[in-house]
């Protein structure tokens, strides 16, 4: 199976999402659902998808789970939870009671926009991932350098529990990359329960003005650190029209794995998503 395991869906005519509002993003500032993903992941050879949070609300994480339900190819949801509740647990409960439940398989919050870097190593948040991983759920960092020394700390006082690093931890890519980005994800790496998706690059580099060749020093950077068994492909889509069409990311990034071997491609655009999440 061919999994996408990075795509959004959103409309927002129906909901606010706060970091849409600059103007750059216009191009990306309307609905994208299901109809508009299924013929792309059919013309580029992707059976199934993975849909992730856009905005922290419940009601999104509900919504994202009945489009699950309904919608076979969507065979994972990343959805949010408010981790510092004392009653995340059974909000969890809920959720996974509930139509199209059962394809909860993690929860992310938007940590490179709060305002303290440590916010992940606040107790409550620590409670909220100790009730998280109780129930064998998956959780996202969405970071940049700035929060990786919280979110190593975070995934070392967790052993037994499963990570996904979501876009390489954003790497500065148009500004030529940096050492401190390099050796934070290093350390990350060194963490055997962190899986790291190859996704997000392209929009990290130049938006008129990047290539696989210009992309792969980092998704080189991210195999050395995390081994073949531990990357994950994902589109980012529709974030990444802002770059490229969906064919234009997925084969770049495929350029980029496929020069790290064969069966690393394979293992990233697949089995570690399957792996990272629990797919069955």
């Amino acid at each position: 199976m061919i999994i996408d395991a990075h795509q959004h869906f959103w409309d927002p005519a129906r909901a606010d999402y706060p970091w849409m509002a600059a103007d750059e993003l216009t191009p990306i500032r309307r609905a994208f659902g299901p109809a508009d993903l299924a013929p792309l992941l059919k013309a580029n050879g992707i059976d199934a998808s993975i849909v992730v949070q856009c905005r922290s609300a419940l009601e999104e994480t509900e919504e994202f789970l009945r489009v699950a339900h309904e919608n076979p190819f969507v065979v994972g949801v990343v959805g949010w939870a408010d981790l510092t509740d004392g009653t995340v647990g059974e909000t969890l409960d809920r959720l996974r009671a509930s139509p199209g439940g059962g394809k909860l398989v993690g929860i992310r919050h938007q940590v490179h926009d709060e305002a303290d870097p440590d916010w992940l190593l606040r107790e409550d948040v620590q409670r909220g991932l100790t009730a998280l991983f109780a129930r064998d759920l998956t959780y996202d960092f969405l970071v940049r350098a700035r929060e990786l020394p919280s979110a190593i700390a975070t995934a070392q006082a967790f052993p037994q529990a499963r990570f996904v690093l979501d876009h390489a931890a954003k790497p500065p890519i148009a500004d030529g990359g940096s050492a401190e980005w390099a050796d934070r994800i290093a350390a990350l790496g060194a963490c055997g329960n962190v899986w790291c998706k190859i996704s997000g690059l392209a929009t990290e580099a130049v938006w008129i003005d990047w290539d696989a060749e210009r992309l792969f020093p980092f998704v080189a950077h991210a195999a050395r650190c995390f081994g073949e068994d531990r990357l994950i492909f994902g589109s980012d889509w529709p974030v990444c029209l802002l770059a490229g069409s969906y064919g234009e990311i997925k084969s770049a990034l495929e350029a980029c794995l496929a020069k790290l071997g064969p069966q690393l491609r394979d293992k990233a655009f697949g089995a570690n998503a399957k792996a990272a999440y629990r797919l069955s």
